[in-house]
């Protein structure tokens, strides 16, 4: 990515370079949890609080221990390892002094495990070859990128349960159709921004 501008990292990571509607990074949890609004609401919450921990902590890691032992090509494992380590520890961390924000996020924390959008923005961060502060922009744009469509689709998604659809469409297949319809929706936004992809 080009852009070094803060602001139009965050707008191309928010809306035009959507991790799920034009990277297609994450497509699981998007489709499994966007059936209703209130589990929408909890996997952006989720993926909000663990990406930006993730890109931090990994950003670091990648900095100053992987690049100066010369030993990048570790890089999707150790991230990986580091990921999953930091949501367990997220996790413990919550259960035992924040009681109502683990209720809260429920089983939604452990699912960011197998979230692959959190590993893509980690790696994306390094082949853009960003500092500590336009890293955390880019995440957060992101992470807010993926919630607001997640909790778009599931709008659409509970619209869809009473609209009079062929019943060989039900289901999947429609929400396939919808998502790609989301996707143009949003590719309008690469001429009105200036970005691009």
């Amino acid at each position: 990515m080009s852009i070094s501008n803060p602001g139009l990292i965050f707008l191309s990571a928010f809306i035009v370079n959507n991790i799920l509607l034009m990277r297609y990074i994450g497509l699981c949890p998007f489709f499994g949890v966007s059936t209703s609004l209130t589990t929408a609401f909890g996997m952006s919450a989720a993926v909000l609080f663990v990406m930006l921990l993730a890109t931090w902590v990994t950003w670091i890691i990648h900095r100053f221990i992987l690049l100066p032992l010369d030993i990048v090509f570790l890089r999707t494992a150790t991230f990986i390892l580091v990921i999953a380590a930091l949501v367990q520890f997220v996790e413990m961390f919550l259960k035992k002094n924040f009681k109502t924000l683990y209720t809260a996020m429920g089983i939604y924390l452990p699912l960011i495990t197998t979230n692959c959008a959190i590993l893509g923005v980690t790696l994306l961060v390094i082949n853009y070859n960003f500092d500590l502060a336009r890293a955390i922009i880019f995440a957060l744009g992101t992470a807010l990128g993926f919630g607001l469509v997640i909790i778009l689709f599931s709008a659409i998604r509970e619209r869809l349960e009473f609209a009079p659809i062929v019943r060989s469409l039900k289901g999947y297949p429609i929400a396939f159709i919808s998502a790609s319809l989301v996707a143009l929706a949003f590719l309008g936004f690469i001429g009105f921004l200036g970005l691009s992809l």
